[in-house]
């Protein structure tokens, strides 16, 4: 994903990667669009009540996160970098 989302490939958008921000560690990062991108593998399935007080503190930061399965990435990164694009406007 970072050789995708790196060096202003979308839209002319810098992101950052593994962007701290509070007591968190954000994927990717887009200052410009206040944007997280969360890539979550099987064990975000059992971490919902941690992932829901992130975003609740996230929000709070005016950061909007969306977030992918790393499965979609593999399986489908154009519709991935799609959606990226579509909140990068």
């Amino acid at each position: 994903m970072w050789q995708e989302v790196r060096g202003k490939k979308i839209g002319n958008v810098r992101f950052h990667r593994q962007y701290s921000v509070g007591p968190y560690i954000l994927d990717f990062f887009c200052p410009a669009f206040r944007l997280a991108i969360e890539l979550d593998g099987e064990q975000h399935k059992d971490l919902k009540e941690y992932d829901a007080e992130r975003e609740f503190f996230l929000k709070g930061q005016d950061i909007i996160t969306i977030r992918f399965w790393n499965r979609e990435v593999v399986d489908d990164i154009e519709s991935i970098l799609q959606k990226i694009k579509d909140n990068c406007k």
